[in-house]
């Protein structure tokens, strides 16, 4: 009978281990330079373009030194992925795709911000930050411009405004947001860091 309990407990944890989403950390989003490597070394061994590790670090050239920490671009898994293009369609409902693109690009800036978790499903649960996560429309499957809007901010990280925070006034008003700096405007939203 014990062993019987003792198998289930083990094999129950075992589910769960491989069930739940995997979280980032802050080391996983940093490179330390080793002598020898250059920037496409690096972005090869993570699985990212050259161009958009150089732009991610402000390099205008190709020169790195050894010690320097760089920062990597978001990787995402499948799971977070679909989290964030679900926060994307239920955000960005009827806007533009480059609208939607500039939602999904806020999130993963969030996540190389030292203002914000580590990871893309932590800034998406981040509190009160999104009313999707909220209200429930996060559980809404997202559609394929959504999915292409997710894939399209993974690729190009780097090579934004940094925005780490929109809102469409005519739905919403934040004494808060009105002392940042606006980045861009585009349909309804508001971008600002």
């Amino acid at each position: 009978m014990f062993k019987k309990m003792w198998i289930s407990g083990i094999a129950a944890t075992c589910v769960l281990a491989f069930s739940l989403p995997t979280q980032s950390s802050a080391e996983e989003n940093t490179h330390t330079v080793q002598k020898g490597e250059s920037l496409y070394k690096i972005a090869t061994n993570y699985g990212v373009p050259a161009k958009q590790l150089q732009a991610m670090n402000n390099k205008s050239h190709h020169e790195i030194q050894p010690g320097e920490e760089l920062e990597l671009p978001v990787v995402a898994s499948d799971y977070e992925k679909d989290l964030l293009a679900r926060l994307v369609e239920a955000e960005a409902e009827g806007e533009s795709y480059a609208g939607k693109v500039a939602v999904a690009t806020v999130v993963l800036n969030r996540v190389q911000s030292d203002e914000f978790p580590d990871s893309l499903h932590g800034v998406i649960h981040d509190g009160i930050q999104f009313s999707p996560v909220l209200n429930g429309t996060i559980n809404q499957p997202a559609g394929d411009e959504s999915k292409r809007a997710v894939n399209e901010a993974l690729a190009y990280q780097g090579y934004d405004k940094e925005s780490l925070f929109f809102y469409n006034p005519d739905k919403a008003q934040s004494s808060y947001l009105e002392g940042k700096e606006v980045t861009t405007i585009i349909g309804n939203h508001v971008f600002l860091r």
